[in-house]
């Protein structure tokens, strides 16, 4: 519930900035007739988002066990590589972002509603389908009860609510605190991911050291277990290739992730 909360909050929170700073531009600028033609564009990206999880679900399901094994390891493979290059995307362009977008905007209204409604599509669908990817992989990581889904909608619902009073001004919030600590979550749990694909290529053959276990609590109390894979996505079970994989992705990227941005010397 912890994880699927937390990337719904963050990746949510990212696609209300997005869609409440192009509104403002629109509205800013005298160009309230053009909302409708953003609106669709944001209505397509989140329904494809809505489809591209429902497909991976459903192509999961219709697999044979190797299949499945081999789908869900590359498909937590691909996510961790696209949040981690995401976590990094937006530390780098955060100040930028809003700039950028109107930009795009602005040179979009000039062709067509069309060209608006592709301008909303992309600037959203990017972080529709990169949380739809993520909160599939993650859900193969977390417990099988309701809590997951229960954490994502209780995550969606308060991005949307902080989006509108971040838009309306009834609230304010360092951004930048607030993208810095939940991207060193995001980090956390795209390692335990990582260690999920692992095992799932383990399982399929593919990689070895499948029985050499760290630890292999066959009993553990089912509290220990949600708290381990809702959190930091280590099971209660891992093998000595899962945790030197976790353990050396969550050394390298954090590091590389809290870096100090290096401050250009100007010499007069």
């Amino acid at each position: 519930m912890y994880s699927t909360f937390l990337i719904a909050l963050r990746e949510g929170l990212e696609a209300a900035l997005i869609i409440g700073i192009l509104v403002a531009y629109l509205v800013k600028s005298n160009q309230r007739k053009s909302l409708p033609a953003l609106w669709t564009g944001v209505s397509v990206a989140l329904a494809a988002s809505f489809a591209f999880g429902a497909f991976l679900s459903f192509t999961s399901t219709q697999l044979s066990e190797a299949g499945e094994q081999m789908f869900a390891g590359t498909t937590s493979l691909v996510a961790v590589i696209l949040v981690t290059y995401m976590v990094f995307w937006m530390k780098r362009v955060a100040r930028g972002l809003k700039s950028d977008l109107q930009g795009k905007i602005e040179y979009a209204m000039p062709l067509g509603k069309i060209a608006l409604i592709s301008a909303a599509f992309f600037a959203v669908a990017r972080e529709g389908l990169e949380t739809a990817l993520f909160v599939y992989s993650n859900f193969k990581t977390v417990s099988d009860d309701s809590s997951p889904a229960i954490g994502l909608v209780l995550g969606l619902a308060l991005a949307v609510a902080l989006g509108i009073a971040i838009y309306r001004q009834s609230l304010k919030i360092n951004l930048g605190k607030f993208f810095t600590v939940t991207g060193i979550a995001l980090i956390v749990i795209a390692g335990g991911v990582l260690s999920y694909a692992i095992h799932e290529f383990q399982e399929f053959g593919a990689l070895p050291g499948e029985d050499a276990y760290v630890w292999n609590w066959v009993n553990a109390d089912p509290t220990i277990t949600t708290l381990l894979s809702g959190t930091i996505g280590i099971s209660t079970k891992i093998s000595w290739l899962q945790l030197i994989v976790w353990a050396v992705y969550i050394t390298t990227v954090l590091q590389a992730y809290l870096k100090p941005k290096k401050v250009a010397v100007v010499n007069s």
